[in-house]
């Protein structure tokens, strides 16, 4: 009788929760009575979060010092690129047709009416930023469906372009100029 009344104290102080099969058992503390020290042990269906509609696809590009961080969602939206319209932040018509070469390169002609994104670009300049959001957004595309590997490749989009400003050396003027040569 002992040995029971010291076991119920023991599950008393520590809460008992055991993950069985999607039942959890949890423990009340009984009412303060004088009758019984047991526990009462009460079964309840573990609740699931219902599960979003809309996945998400990221993708990470670099170039020079820029870094994108690309998230794509499978729904028909607007893309903004640091919380601007991507119209509005890439104003050229060049960076305009940059990045939407890889959609055009699977096979989506308007991105917006398949997908929307947001994508949050930092570091350098709008060269640096177009080429980090375009090897961004195809490696999100990647992420989407792995079947566009061949076609993004081919493009040379998948390729990320290693070239960065050399830093400046001790007693020269740049990375390489060095002061004009006097022969007196």
């Amino acid at each position: 009788m002992e040995k029971t009344n010291k076991v119920n104290k023991i599950n008393k102080k520590k809460k008992i929760n055991k993950v069985n099969k999607g039942i959890v058992e949890k423990t009340k503390k009984p009412l303060k009575s004088s009758k019984s020290d047991k526990v009462d042990i009460v079964k309840t269906e573990e609740v699931k979060q219902p599960k979003s509609k809309t996945k998400i696809f990221m993708g990470l590009g670099r170039r020079k010092r820029s870094v994108a961080r690309v998230w794509l969602y499978d729904e028909k939206g607007d893309i903004t690129v640091n919380d601007k319209p991507i119209g509005d932040f890439f104003t050229k018509d060049a960076d305009k047709l940059l990045w939407q070469k890889p959609f055009h390169i699977v096979g989506v002609s308007h991105p917006a009416a398949k997908f929307s994104g947001s994508i949050k670009v930092r570091g350098g300049g709008k060269t640096g930023f177009i080429d980090a959001v375009v090897l961004g957004i195809s490696r999100a595309l990647l992420v989407y469906n792995e079947e566009f590997r061949a076609k993004l490749r081919v493009a040379g989009l998948l390729t990320r372009d290693s070239r960065e400003v050399e830093s400046k050396k001790v007693f020269l003027r740049k990375a390489r100029k060095a002061p004009q040569y006097s022969k007196r």
